[in-house]
């Protein structure tokens, strides 16, 4: 798992100019196809900074030099778990599948390059977590207040993939 997340961190990093050109694209499209109203240039630019800030989060979070507080100590796991159900989206199902595969693809002393190359099947198999859950809890309920997360999660997996 930390090679998935090292290597969701360096596809971002290189794509971070791409990642925020994408963002006013996707934000425009997902207004006007789902009929939101009142977007004025002032809120219209905020919710662009909120993804935009959204997206600077996700890479952060995937950072190697930070993962290990991830999975190297329980109060972590806990609050990783308590995000997981306090966030609109319920992603337990996802990261429960994405560990899964990880755990059926490692094998003992593998080599730097096999791990890599299993971090990349991982990210092609599943893209980066969370995306798939916020992606799919969007469309089946659109929310104006779910809209930065999902411009956010799309346009991440667009640059992963």
């Amino acid at each position: 798992m930390n090679a998935y997340y090292e290597r969701l961190y360096e596809k971002l990093q290189g794509a971070r100019n791409i990642l925020m050109s994408r963002v006013r694209e996707v934000l425009s499209e997902e207004i006007i196809q789902r009929k939101f109203r009142n977007f004025s240039e002032e809120k219209y630019c905020a919710y662009q900074d909120t993804c935009i800030a959204f997206i600077e989060e996700r890479i952060e979070a995937y950072n190697p030099t930070g993962i290990q507080y991830t999975f190297d100590n329980i109060r972590s796991r806990l609050s990783h778990e308590l995000e997981m159900h306090l966030d609109w989206y319920d992603s337990r199902e996802e990261f429960a599948k994405l560990l899964e595969a990880a755990h059926k693809e490692a094998e003992p002393a593998m080599s730097n390059e096999a791990i890599r190359e299993k971090a990349e099947d991982l990210i092609r198999k599943f893209g980066a977590f969370p995306d798939g859950s916020i992606i799919h809890d969007y469309k089946n309920k659109p929310d104006l207040q779910k809209l930065p997360d999902y411009v956010a999660a799309r346009v991440i997996e667009e640059a992963v993939r």
